[in-house]
């Protein structure tokens, strides 16, 4: 039998080393998520140099999520109090280092609804102010600091804005728990119904944004179907078209260009991540991203000329491990692990496995051995 120490519960449960690294519109600056004075922060530096300082400066609950804003000047990030939920916006100024409270109302649940590259001063921020049960959607200058209601809710349970932040399409709860998303051609027009989800599809399906040009819609849809596909909506005339789909697997999550707006690639959760292209010339991209390491990436971060990606690779037996690929030499970068110490013990991998079942349908499904024994082990029981 081989001895496998036991990992301690500090290292599977504390805070990472570092996390979640985001880069800069202009590919300058790199910022991400580490522990100061034991509580995370985020932390901000020159893109390959070693000057990386603590630009946040909160010593409770530890900031978890943040985003660049496209001003290339601020950061974006949310944090509540005590684990009420009731989160709030704050932006960090990185030529003043000041750090302020955008949405500073007691009670109230805030969120970051939509941000663009083409109007890089504004954010709509979504804030249940008025109505616990509804966001409205208000918009914030960064500049000015004016923060003003742009879009009053009726009743909408979800809000998605276009490229030109004009909050143009709605999700409306039916009483039967099915789903219509309504869309408007502007700010000004009336909401009109352009698709239904009964039910049954109404749990996976959503809206995955606009195209550029705001004709269509990208849904990430289960109506009519097996599985959750990428489906392109005009809004203009109805018809629709299938961009991606798997027979057995739904589609999560769609990665678009950051300028024509339009699907590179989706992907689909099989016994592994899969990426199925969608525009050839990424393909080369993603080819190369599956040959640094294994493990299954994604592509949390880019810059505005999209040569520099960030790309995160998930292992079962490891940690996370996040890398700087440069997209015309090919090249990969290794940044950090989220934790070094993982890399001291020895995890389990988790093996895929599929069976009919005695109704002929398939089963999926993940071993994980311990250490100590295996797989053969395991088919001689």
């Amino acid at each position: 039998m081989i001895n496998v120490p036991l990992i301690p519960l500090e290292v599977l449960f504390g805070n990472p080393e570092k996390m979640s690294p985001q880069i800069s519109p202009d590919g300058s600056r790199m910022a991400y998520i580490a522990p100061d004075e034991g509580v995370l922060n985020v932390w901000v530096g020159t893109t390959g140099q070693d000057d990386y300082r603590p630009v946040t400066k909160d010593r409770d609950r530890g900031v978890r999520f943040f985003l660049w804003a496209h001003d290339n000047r601020h950061l974006l990030y949310i944090q509540d109090q005590g684990g009420d939920e009731n989160w709030r916006v704050y932006t960090v100024d990185l030529n003043t280092g000041d750090v302020v409270d955008r949405t500073p109302f007691e009670g109230v649940q805030a969120r970051i609804q939509a941000h663009s590259k083409h109007f890089p001063h504004e954010v709509l921020i979504g804030l249940n102010k008025d109505n616990p049960q509804l966001h409205d959607v208000w918009h914030l200058d960064l500049r000015t600091g004016e923060f003003n209601k742009r879009f009053s809710n009726p009743g909408f349970v979800g809000l998605d804005a276009d490229h030109q932040l004009q909050v143009r399409a709605a999700i409306s709860i039916r009483p039967d728990g099915g789903q219509d998303v309504l869309v408007r051609e502007t700010e000004d027009a009336e909401w009109r119904k352009v698709i239904s989800f009964d039910p049954e599809d109404a749990l996976f399906s959503r809206v995955a944004g606009f195209s550029g040009d705001g004709r269509g819609l990208f849904l990430i849809s289960s109506k009519d179907a097996n599985t959750a596909r990428l489906v392109r909506f005009d809004i203009t005339n109805g018809e629709s078209v299938v961009l991606a789909e798997d027979p057995d697997y739904d589609v999560s999550n769609v990665v678009f260009h950051p300028d024509t707006h339009e699907p590179l690639w989706a992907t689909v959760v099989k016994e592994r991540v899969h990426h199925m292209v969608l525009d050839p010339p990424v393909a080369g991209d993603l080819a190369s991203l599956a040959t640094v390491q294994q493990g299954d990436f994604e592509i949390i971060g880019r810059d505005h000329s999209d040569r520099t990606w960030l790309a995160a690779y998930t292992t079962d037996d490891g940690p996370v491990s996040y890398y700087s690929f440069d997209r015309e030499t090919k090249a990969a970068t290794f940044l950090f692990d989220h934790r070094t110490v993982l890399r001291q013990y020895t995890l389990a991998k988790m093996e895929p496995f599929s069976f009919i079942s005695r109704d002929g349908l398939a089963i999926h499904g993940y071993l994980s051995f311990r250490p100590a024994s295996s797989a053969e082990t395991f088919q001689q029981c």
